[in-house]
């Protein structure tokens, strides 16, 4: 058996070195158009940034390395240029050469990528971008000696180019369309990332584009001129399908390859892996682009398998990610709050503000974790978490969770792991279990922070159970303050009618709202209490 690979990196030698390992006889050869068939291109950034001080760090494999432990056949500076379904076979082309010559295969897998998106501007050649280790070590050359440069994207890679270039000392603007950074996100949870990067230094121009690439400087939509030694484009990325469209695969709506659940295309014979294919969502069962890395090295694997004939299928993908600003940690699992309401698919919100750890034991900091639960079904739709240690770890349950199927309130009965150090006895994520149950049960309801004024307009009174001093800092205009230690006394001043009910994080509130309505008040406590109406309000007018 022969098989070729169109592509390296994540899917492409993943499915390579898994398939030695399956089949000793295969002939494996992978075809990578770049100089380089492994590399970590994660840490491509943080070694702009100074992070990664060896470039070495980042070449995993090399075409020696692999051929000496694995048997295969890697070729770098080679492109595939036209393929040949029906005869498989390939065009090939030496790029130092400009040879060409064909490669026949018994099995293909594509695992091209996809590439960075350059909008057409004036000056746009000027522009960067990085994909690749070749991209790197441009953007590398440009900085030396740079002052200022301009990021245009504020998703995954334009936040993590702005923090590293930062680092370098260089004066930082990122230019966003949207409104937000990290635009997967939900505002509120997107709003403590926007801060963080303001404090650092980082000048954000949201809901902003560039005109124009001038030798120094950009020119912004609204006629703003902007200092730019260095300009960085990180608009997002498509799939590189190009090949298999012109070879006759199908194609999906969002220009990624159409595989099934084994990763065959529309083609017998012709596989496909990786950021260039369109993967099952979890939650909406359609298809999707998840251009991430784990997804990456995941199908490659499982592509392998297929080939060798083991029972393997590709699950659906919920998109889980992270990413470091600078002291924060930003992580997000399935579906967002904005993209089901777009849907049309019914929801329900808890927010919540736990310390990462028992309070008592030094340097707890509070992390904001958001969870979107199905109202009918209890099904985990989706997480967000922004904050500093243990962000990852709560991240990575409930994606766990999201994936086996339990449900929201069944989390409250998880058995993780406890010390003071590294979590609280009532883990934040058990904490949401109580939280769900709470709200599945009726035992208590919540309004949204965007719900307040409707609220308020319809006759809600607003009661704020914190103390004097937490009142005096700040509260939500009208607001009535009565400490929660006080209200069962002072519960008569609140006039008649609806009372919405808040606290700093939520917690005081529920207790709070159960209190008044037992005492027989039509009560609703605000979820993830004025903290979360705060970082929501203060990310709209900003």
């Amino acid at each position: 058996m022969k098989v070729v690979i169109v592509g390296g990196v994540a899917g492409g030698m993943s499915a390579a070195t898994r398939l030695r390992r399956l089949i000793e006889s295969a002939e494996i050869v992978v075809l990578e158009r770049g100089d380089h068939v492994s590399f970590a291109n994660c840490g491509l950034p943080y070694y702009l940034g100074g992070v990664i001080q060896k470039r070495e760090a980042l070449l995993l494999q090399t075409p020696e390395s692999l051929a000496e432990r694995f048997r295969l056949d890697v070729r770098v500076r080679h492109e595939v240029v036209a393929l040949d379904p029906a005869g498989r076979s390939l065009t090939v082309r030496e790029l130092d050469s400009g040879r060409e010559y064909v490669e026949s295969f018994d099995e293909l897998i594509l695992s091209t990528g996809a590439a960075a998106i350059v909008p057409l501007l004036p000056g746009v050649e000027r522009a960067l971008v990085l994909r690749d280790v070749a991209d790197m070590d441009r953007v590398a050359e440009a900085l030396g000696g740079a002052r200022s440069a301009v990021v245009a994207g504020a998703g995954f890679i334009g936040v993590e180019m702005a923090e590293n270039l930062v680092r370098r000392q260089i004066s930082t603007t990122v230019v966003q369309r949207g409104v937000q950074v990290l635009s997967p996100m939900d505002v509120e949870m997107a709003a403590p990332v926007a801060a963080e990067m303001r404090e650092h230094g980082v000048r954000l121009e949201l809901g902003a584009e560039l005109s124009r690439i001038d030798a120094d400087t950009v020119t912004l939509s609204d006629r703003r001129v902007i200092p730019a030694d260095v300009v960085v484009m990180a608009v997002g990325v498509r799939p590189e399908s190009v090949l298999a469209r012109e070879a006759g695969l199908e194609i999906g709506s969002g220009g990624g390859i159409v595989v099934d659940d084994r990763l065959r295309t529309s083609v017998p014979h012709i596989y496909a892996v990786g950021d260039v294919v369109e993967k099952r969502d979890a939650v909406s069962g359609r298809s999707m682009l998840v251009p991430l890395a784990n997804a990456a090295n995941r199908q490659g694997r499982l592509v392998a398998d297929v080939i060798a004939g083991l029972p393997a299928i590709d699950p659906p993908a919920q998109g889980t990610a992270i990413l470091g600003v600078f002291d924060l940690t930003v992580a997000m699992t399935g579906w967002s709050e904005k993209r089901l309401r777009a849907a049309g698919r019914p929801f329900r919100v808890l927010h919540s503000h736990p310390l990462a750890h028992a309070g008592y034991y030094p340097d707890a900091r509070t992390m904001s974790v958001k969870l979107l639960v199905d109202p009918v079904t209890d099904e985990i739709l989706g997480a967000q978490a922004v904050g500093g240690d243990g962000v990852d770890k709560r991240i990575d349950v409930l994606a766990t969770a999201m994936a086996g199927g339990i449900p929201a309130s069944r989390l409250m009965d998880l058995e993780l792991a406890y010390a003071p150090q590294f979590g609280s006895a009532k883990d934040p994520v058990n904490m949401l279990g109580y939280m769900a149950d709470n709200l599945r049960t009726g035992a208590i309801r919540t309004v949204q922070w965007h719900e307040i004024n409707d609220a308020i307009v319809a006759g809600a009174h607003a009661v704020d159970v914190r103390s004097p001093e937490e009142f005096a800092a700040g509260s939500i205009p009208g607001a009535l303050n009565i400490p929660l230690d006080e209200l069962r006394d002072r519960a008569g001043e609140i006039p008649a009618g609806p009372v919405l009910v808040f606290c700093q994080v939520g917690q005081r509130g529920n207790t709070a709202t159960r209190l008044l309505t037992q005492l027989g008040r039509d009560a609703v406590n605000l979820d993830g209490g004025y903290r979360t109406w705060r970082d929501a309000t203060t990310a709209e007018v900003r």
